[in-house]
């Protein structure tokens, strides 16, 4: 029976490695013009025409290391940190091609393995994949995501790109000839269908061209689990990667994800709702993130050779109430100015009471009075709540500056604001 399982896991392990590797090798069997993105252009001329320009020697040097003028921006976070806010301060900036969530289709694909034994082992096959995405698209290879969009898409046209709408290179010419410059500056998305509905099904040839036209990528994700798994990147020479790390009070992150996911958080809310905690609550729901996000605050911190200068700590606390001084160090730190865009949709977007008019909008809109947002979660949790994610997450809270409360009363009294002041350096 042990012989009967080792090789079982062999033969599982071996499969993975094929697959993976097949992957890879269909990358360099794509019918793109550009064998690697912006970089290297094929000596064949491209078959389809709008690509001529964008190959042309005189447009594209041949180069092996990172354009000292591009720029390859990732805000790396969790899930309900204010991911999608910060991102938007990128989205806004006409000069930047903004990508939200691209990682999603590849963690569908691993996801939809039916072999329990695969997905303990898909973890480092996973992140390899996650890394191999995310440079390909830097490099402006966009098509790449046919790897794994599903259904998959015909003639390089897809339906099914996730959360299209949240990007405005997405929905706006070339890709978009209808789309004007994508949603306007002053309002937020009405919602996810808008975009397709307007645009249609996209094109990845020509999103891979709106890429190329524009001077620098950023990409948002909450997939990745530390910092410490982008090393790679970081340190590969076509790239100059800067990572913008979101952190916020793991007592928000709770509330936030038991307010949007009340499925998955079902016993978090029953334990809120009555004070008793169900035997069946899932702790690691907010351990892990506790866990992965002291671990990445704690690397970038330490400022290892392969992280300095291309790391910066920010908490959305302080992004929510001071938008434009934390927007404009951002800018600062990935070396770019900040457009007249991104001034505008700040301003328009961080003072709103309005009442969200839509399920997708809850969850979803960047739209919000960011300041008395920031920290709500305090009348909306139980004390025994957050007394047990105290505990859980203590180390958490201490080295990301978030004090602890140690009565109802405390928690209540929104007079006294749990964001210490602190300022986190990174050396340039």
């Amino acid at each position: 029976m042990e012989c009967s399982w080792k090789t079982v896991l062999l033969l599982v392990c071996a499969s993975l490695g094929i697959q993976y590797t097949a992957i890879r090798t269909l990358r360099d069997s794509l019918s793109g013009p550009c064998h690697s993105g912006v970089y290297q252009c094929q000596s064949r001329p491209p078959k389809d025409s709008r690509w001529r320009t964008l190959c042309d020697d005189n447009t594209l040097p041949m180069e092996t290391s990172a354009s000292a003028s591009r720029r390859h921006i990732l805000v790396f976070a969790t899930t309900r940190s204010g991911s999608s806010f910060t991102g938007q301060v990128f989205n806004q900036h006409p000069g930047i091609f903004y990508v939200f969530e691209p990682l999603y289709h590849v963690q569908q694909a691993f996801t939809n393995s039916t072999s329990r034994l695969r997905r303990v082992l898909d973890r480092r096959a996973l992140l390899g994949a996650y890394r191999d995405l995310l440079l390909n698209l830097y490099t402006c290879d966009v098509r790449f995501l046919e790897n794994y969009i599903r259904p998959e898409p015909q003639e390089h046209v897809t339906g099914s790109f996730f959360r299209r709408s949240s990007s405005r290179a997405l929905c706006s010419p070339p890709v978009c000839p209808e789309g004007g410059d994508g949603a306007s500056a002053s309002a937020a998305p009405p919602d996810e269908t808008w975009c397709p509905k307007k645009c249609g099904a996209l094109n990845l040839t020509l999103a891979s061209m709106a890429c190329l036209s524009r001077g620098h990528v950023a990409i948002k994700t909450v997939r990745v689990p530390v910092v410490g798994d982008l090393r790679t990147l970081t340190e590969d020479p076509r790239l100059d990667l800067r990572i913008v790390h979101l952190v916020r009070d793991p007592r928000a992150i709770l509330a936030s994800r038991m307010a949007a996911f009340s499925e998955q958080f079902r016993a978090w809310k029953i334990w809120n709702a009555t004070a008793r905690q169900p035997r069946y609550v899932d702790l690691s729901q907010i351990t892990s993130t506790c866990r992965d996000m002291a671990q990445s605050a704690e690397i970038g911190l330490q400022n290892p050779a392969w992280l300095r200068g291309r790391y910066l700590l920010v908490r959305y606390e302080d992004l929510a109430l001071n938008p434009e001084e934390k927007a404009r160090e951002i800018y600062r730190f990935v070396g770019l100015q900040m457009d007249k865009n991104v001034h505008s949709w700040i301003a328009q977007n961080t003072k709103s009471r309005e009442p969200s008019t839509s399920e997708w909008n809850y969850k979803y809109s960047t739209t919000r009075d960011s300041k008395a947002t920031t920290e709500s979660w305090r009348l909306r949790l139980s004390y025994d709540i957050v007394r047990t994610l105290q505990t859980l997450c203590n180390d958490t809270l201490s080295l990301l500056g978030y004090k602890v409360v140690h009565s109802v009363a405390d928690l209540r009294n929104m007079s006294k604001s749990l964001v210490e002041a602190r300022a986190f350096q990174t050396v340039l």
